[in-house]
């Protein structure tokens, strides 16, 4: 009898640890404020989660300004834009992650690094400015997630003090749950994980440098960089999220899946084969709560098919792998 119950304990924690995670989307921005008829292919894929991703602009990685809620931005990206398609998805039932983020047209946000002393106060200051704007409005919104930062690791490591008070200034005007989202190779360098609720990482893992590299090879390949994630998150008792994870529907997709191109060959069967393995390897681990796919556009329509590069899956034979496992492992009332 007690090896029944025993095994029934088992059976219980392996199926829950298939269930509840976060199954989202990256949604892009749009020029046009987001209606229902753009929200329901995305309700299709079985998402219970999304991530909206208002930009602001640096114009180099010395710079001290952070332009964003600009009128010269997309609607979807301001303040109206946001607080609309959060309004219609939670309406249908799916949570959100809104996750500023910083670009830079000919630069790489995680070498930012200032002059001085003075143009490091500078930076600091506007950065607060812009995180906080989009804080409150996931307050007063009601978003579950809020994302402080994505891949700024020579910001993060060179100014800590900035953002552990940032983090302190952020839960005064902010109550749902926080992440920070760090690119792969150097995300055990944060040192404020610990005051989040989960470790988000930017999961563009180097794997294989084949040209379309099978789903057992790649789940071999994967257990370097999982090893050590699982190791890291024990330590610091947190969660791991994939703020965004993805990949190219190209030749050699998993050789260097940052690595952006549409001059590659199009291979539908590399992306299909690399998604099947992250799955395979990471939604039954119970230290992993899920991640973003990278990434989902309004006018389903007329994006991706079989002659697109880009990373999302959209009218590809990727979509059904989405839309299997999402289906599998989707539960919106009690992520």
């Amino acid at each position: 009898m007690k090896k029944l119950f025993y095994f029934t304990f088992l059976l219980f924690t392996f199926c829950s640890s298939q269930k509840h995670k976060i199954n989202g989307i990256s949604f892009v921005a749009s020029p046009n404020l987001t209606t229902q008829k753009e929200i329901n292919p995305a309700i299709e894929t079985h998402a219970n989660w999304v991530s909206l991703m208002p930009f602001a602009f640096m114009k180099t990685v010395n710079d001290t300004n952070i332009f964003f809620n600009s009128k010269r931005q997309w609607i979807g990206e301001r303040k109206e834009g946001i607080e609309n398609a959060s309004t219609l998805f939670h309406s249908n039932n799916i949570k959100i992650m809104l996750k500023p983020q910083i670009w830079i047209p000919k630069g790489f946000t995680g070498h930012i690094e200032m002059k001085s002393e003075e143009d490091w106060l500078a930076l600091e200051k506007n950065y607060a400015r812009f995180i906080l704007f989009y804080a409150n409005i996931a307050e007063y919104q009601n978003i579950e997630l809020f994302c402080i930062g994505t891949e700024l690791n020579s910001f993060v490591i060179k100014r800590p003090l900035f953002w552990k008070t940032l983090i302190q200034d952020i839960k005064k005007v902010y109550h749902g749950k926080l992440t920070y989202a760090e690119n792969w190779d150097t995300y055990q360098n944060v040192p404020f994980f610990n005051a989040l609720d989960y470790i988000g990482i930017d999961a563009y893992f180097p794997l294989s440098n084949e040209q379309t590299p099978s789903i057992e090879l790649l789940e071999k390949e994967w257990n370097r960089h999982k090893n050590s994630m699982k190791s890291f998150a024990e330590k610091i008792n947190k969660k791991v999220l994939f703020t965004e994870y993805g990949y190219q529907s190209t030749d050699y997709t998993t050789h260097e899946p940052w690595n952006f191109s549409k001059e590659k060959k199009v291979n539908l069967q590399a992306q299909t084969n690399a998604l099947q393995a992250l799955y395979n390897q990471f939604w039954e681990e119970d230290w992993f709560a899920g991640g973003f796919l990278w990434k989902w556009f309004e006018d389903h329509t007329s994006v991706g098919g079989s002659n697109d590069s880009d990373y999302t899956v959209q009218n590809k034979p990727s979509l059904e792998i989405v839309k299997k496992m999402y289906s599998e492992t989707s539960n919106a009332s009690k992520n």
